[in-house]
């Protein structure tokens, strides 16, 4: 194990309590557009302005759309949510279907950054001996040894009856049971 991460912030998830239990509040407060008026490097956002911003606002009321327009600067969407975090995306030589994507993104994320290292809220001492439990812990030793394709460790181990066998059966045992009641 590294110790990348002793310098990564330290804590529990921390969740909206009940978000979306009585109705949805979307995590994004506020986003704000940055680009340059003349740089082609800012020609989706400018786009993306020019013709889907409005609708962006109009479907998320509760989110604030800031635009600032900068001198020879590249573009970039800054995000802020309700939890205080603050996140950014480089949008340099993006088109405005990749802007309109990366909005749709933050809108929905929770606001929680990547860079964060998880704590548990459970802790022991004495952690087994076995080891963690994997799903090859109680499979057949003689699997190790074989050569795939296997037919035969290909087969069910417990043959099943279908739901189709037992309607069947069901059908059969009632049809004789309908003969013998007729005799």
């Amino acid at each position: 194990m590294s110790n990348s991460h002793i310098f990564l912030k330290s804590g529990f998830i921390r969740t909206p309590s009940q978000n979306g239990v009585g109705r949805y509040v979307c995590q994004l407060q506020r986003v704000v557009l940055k680009f340059c008026k003349n740089n082609g490097s800012s020609r989706g956002m400018r786009e993306f302005v020019e013709s889907e911003l409005i609708n962006f606002a109009k479907n998320n009321p509760g989110v604030v759309v800031y635009l600032k327009p900068r001198r020879h600067r590249a573009p970039v969407i800054s995000a802020e949510f309700l939890n205080g975090d603050k996140q950014w995306v480089s949008c340099h030589n993006y088109s405005k279907q990749d802007i309109s994507k990366w909005l749709n993104l933050l809108r929905t994320q929770s606001g929680n950054t990547t860079g964060f290292r998880l704590r548990k809220l459970q802790h022991t001492d004495h952690p087994s001996i076995q080891g963690p439990w994997t799903p090859y812990t109680f499979k057949d030793p003689a699997e190790n040894l074989a050569e795939y394709p296997n037919t035969e460790l290909s087969k069910p181990k417990i043959q099943l009856k279908t739901a189709t066998d037992e309607l069947l059966e069901i059908f059969n045992s009632v049809q004789i049971s309908d003969k013998k009641g007729v005799e």
